[in-house]
């Protein structure tokens, strides 16, 4: 955690330093970036940067739990569906707005995996614990297999689609993004999940924002 003296910099003062180690840990990665370039690079001496942090390794600590706050604020938390098809497209609008986050915030998406696993994917995992519960309710799930297991493969495959869609998400606009049922990315995450799920969920949802009522 930061020492007092950095909490009591101005908000502007203390995002650039943040913002600045960021940028160097997703160029260099989380090994390869030095503490003492970053220093340089935000302007401060080595000695004033021991008074905001007590080294390296905590000024990456505070830089991954920024970057898992907001892919969690991103993909929002999971509420209950009214049924199969309010699940699609609640799980469809969640993984979307986590993607575009993504794609908007590349220095996150090079942290992404570093941030949840420094969390021990604690809260990250409970998103999807949600959501595999949920769809059991539902009969969306199957639930022949352990829920400890499912929670964590289906994390991994969306994560791994994020990642897949977003390195050909070159040109598309956010609008563009978001439509979920014409998007080849998407099509593949949900095949991928149907045979995961036991084959109990079709096609997305007619639209992610839809009212599957109006579906019908």
């Amino acid at each position: 955690m930061p020492l007092p003296r950095f909490d009591r910099l101005p908000p502007e003062r203390r995002e650039l330093i943040l913002g600045v180690a960021r940028r160097h840990f997703a160029e260099h990665g989380t090994e390869g970036a030095s503490y003492n370039k970053i220093i340089e690079a935000v302007g401060v001496s080595k000695t004033a940067a021991y008074h905001y942090f007590d080294g390296r390794e905590d000024l990456l600590a505070v830089v991954l739990e920024g970057v898992f706050e907001r892919l969690l604020g991103a993909i929002g938390p999971w509420v209950p569906a009214r049924d199969e098809a309010d699940f699609r497209s609640r799980f469809a609008a969640g993984s979307a707005a986590l993607a575009a986050h993504l794609r908007d915030h590349p220095e996150d998406l090079a942290l992404a995996d570093a941030a949840i696993g420094r969390a021990d994917g604690g809260r990250w995992l409970d998103w999807f614990g949600a959501l595999v519960t949920d769809g059991q309710r539902l009969g969306v799930i199957r639930t022949d297999v352990d829920h400890g297991l499912l929670v964590s493969v289906t994390a991994a495959v969306v994560r791994a689609a994020d990642a897949w869609a977003l390195a050909r998400m070159t040109t598309e606009s956010l609008a563009e993004a978001a439509d979920l049922p014409e998007d080849e990315a998407w099509a593949q995450l949900w095949s991928l999940l149907h045979g995961l799920w036991g084959g109990a969920v079709g096609a997305p949802a007619a639209g992610a924002g839809e009212d599957p009522t109006d579906a019908r």
